[in-house]
């Protein structure tokens, strides 16, 4: 594929089908020079345009976000400057989009709301020092290759993570919806309370406010999906607010607004790295950063899958990184990969990183031009848009997907979205995990023992399952299919004690082994007393086309001169011989079954 990169010897690299090459420690430093051969006046152009798009859409959204981490809004605009431009040229997809987002920022609400006031200096100062550790954590993960880490966060605790965190959105903007002045830090089920204690106190002008833009953001989006639904919603809601103070008079209406933003660029800013400031941010860093990585590969790895890019997490992992660093030190606060203008991104038709570096340098021209009109917009408004973010952000499709294919999951998913609503997030994420890896180390520890009988109806006798079939009276067939490691040794060493007491007279138990992909020393000390104690009651065990992998671990540990190496057999037609030549031949002299073809050939046969 044009634009793949290759190593052409140990010192360079060779990208694209042009010939052209560069060094390895510079394609390293600026992973940018792997595509920049890509970029031709056709692109410029295309990325151009989905850039200009890109900065437009994320003005409302930037603003939204800054709310919902309880920062002040320019600082949902400068998240959306410098990281999103550090991302595209440090990163690996062509198309992934850094800036603020809905589940990075209500972690941030969570994590800091409780340490100081939302919107004061020195919350602004811990949000800056948040962003720094998640920079240098991500960084850290990136060039240590630990890429795959984020693999262990399944896709039911992020659709659970996120449906619960639309919730808690929603919820914090019920008191600017209905012009409600509520006590400060109520918890989910708290706030609902007290709404509909109090909602005969609700104030009809700013209520008139939220539900015209609701309602127009809601018209806009089904009715003229071109036009950005939230920008129309926010221009409708800031009209109406202006005409009921102009009707009513200011302060009869008391419809509060955002207040004009900073017209300016992205002012330098300094993180706070005392020590007892860092340890008391840890946990929150830790969560922040591993959402936000998810969030990133992710997406990314959905674009890439659509255009047949192959991304890089390891390098996706340094790009954000960076860009949080970058961020901490130019006002901005955690960013990750945005589902919303990732997505309109591509749609818009990006073909370069450069996209985003042009989202991020006209979102900067913007703020100089529109930043002071946001003095006219009502926080009702900006309470009617979030209500729509967080409706956009419960993915009803796959939740009704998951619940119909897996109770497993269900209860992943169920577990994640009530801790979202009433434990604190990073724990919320955290349970997520740890119940997603407790409930595939319980499938994994439940490895498969299938008893198999030849198929009277095929010429070549395959196994099959089928307990309807006779087995032989003294040799057991199973195929086992999982690691047999030590969280497995008991589940099987049950299994193979039921088999004895089912049918005491099968002495000799013959393994499939092409299922078995791994055994550590637990499973092989398994094997081998097994082995022994087949062996001292005058039976044996058997292994059927083993890998080499797993009787290199075998012979490694000694445990093959238990379980010899006469016993292992690379088919069942040489199993089969080999073991039935052991049987007991009074046992086969009674028998009627002929289960094997082998079974006509044993001594006596010709008299049973």
């Amino acid at each position: 594929m044009s634009g793949t990169p290759s190593v052409a010897d140990s010192n360079t690299i060779k990208v694209g089908n042009a010939g052209l090459s560069c060094p390895l420690w510079l394609a390293w430093l600026f992973p940018f020079t792997r595509w920049l051969h890509r970029v031709d006046r056709h692109t410029l152009r295309a990325d151009f345009v989905a850039g200009l798009t890109g900065a437009i859409v994320v003005l409302p959204q930037g603003v939204a976000f800054a709310t919902i981490a309880g920062m002040p809004p320019e600082y949902g605009l400068y998240a959306g400057i410098v990281p999103a431009i550090i991302a595209a040229l440090w990163g690996s997809s062509w198309h992934l989009v850094s800036g603020p987002t809905t589940a990075a920022s209500i972690v941030l609400f969570s994590s800091l709301s409780a340490l100081a006031e939302p919107g004061s200096a020195d919350y602004v100062r811990y949000a800056l020092t948040l962003t720094f550790m998640v920079g240098v954590l991500e960084f850290v993960m990136g060039v240590a290759r630990l890429g795959t880490l984020v693999n262990f966060i399944s896709h039911s605790v992020v659709v659970g993570f996120t449906s619960g965190a639309a919730i808690l959105i929603a919820t914090k903007q019920v008191k600017h919806f209905f012009g409600l002045s509520m006590p400060r830090g109520l918890d989910f089920h708290e706030t609902y309370a007290y709404l509909f204690e109090h909602l005969g106190e609700t104030n009809l002008y700013v209520l008139t406010v939220g539900v015209v833009t609701l309602a127009v953001g809601l018209l806009v989006k089904q009715f003229v999906p071109k036009v950005p639904y939230m920008i129309a919603g926010m221009v409708a809601g800031a009209f109406a607010g202006v005409g009921l103070d102009s009707w009513a008079g200011a302060g009869q209406t008391g419809i509060a607004t955002v207040g004009a933003l900073p017209s300016s660029l992205p002012p330098l800013s300094a993180p706070d790295l005392r020590l007892e400031t860092l340890k008391e941010l840890a946990p929150a860093a830790l969560a922040a950063g591993l959402l936000a990585l998810t969030e990133a590969v992710s997406i990314a790895r959905s674009l890439a899958a659509r255009t047949h890019q192959r991304i890089n997490g390891n390098q996706e992992f340094i790009g954000q990184g960076l860009s949080n660093l970058a961020g901490s030190f130019f006002s901005g606060y955690v960013a990750t990969g945005s589902f919303n203008r990732s997505g309109l991104n591509f749609q818009a038709g990006a073909r370069t990183p450069f996209a985003a570096v042009f989202a991020g340098g006209l979102l900067a021209v913007i703020i100089l031009l529109v930043a002071p009109l946001a003095a006219y917009l009502p926080n009702a408004a900006m309470a009617g848009i979030l209500f729509l973010v967080a409706w956009g952000l419960i993915d009803f499709h796959h939740i009704h997907q998951i619940i119909r294919t897996s109770r497993q999951e269900t209860v992943v998913l169920a577990v994640t979205f009530f801790a979202t609503l009433f434990l604190e997030l990073e724990f919320a994420i955290l349970s997520g995990v740890l119940l997603s890896l407790a409930l595939h180390i319980d499938r994994t520890a439940r490895p498969k023992l299938l008893v198999r009988v030849p198929n009277p109806d095929s010429p070549k006798r395959d196994f099959i399952t089928d307990s309807r079939l006779p087995e032989c009276p003294q040799l057991k067939l199973v195929r086992l299919d999982g690691s047999l490691f030590f969280g497995a040794v008991s589940n099987v060493a049950d299994a193979l004690a039921r088999f004895d007491e089912q049918n005491p007279g099968q002495r000799h138990l013959a393994i499939s082994a092409t299922g078995i992909n791994h055994v550590d020393v637990a499973g092989a000390e398994l094997l081998e007393k097994e082995a022994v104690r087949r062996h001292a009651i005058g039976g044996g065990l058997y292994f059927i086309r083993m890998k080499q992998s797993v009787r290199e671990v075998l012979e490694r540990g000694g445990f093959i001169d238990h379980i010899g190496k006469e016993n292992l057999f690379d088919g069942k037609t040489a199993a089969i011989s080999a073991i039935t030549s052991k049987l007991d031949p009074e046992v086969c002299r009674s028998c009627t079954r002929r289960i094997f073809r082998e079974c006509a050939s044993l001594p006596g046969a010709e008299q049973a």
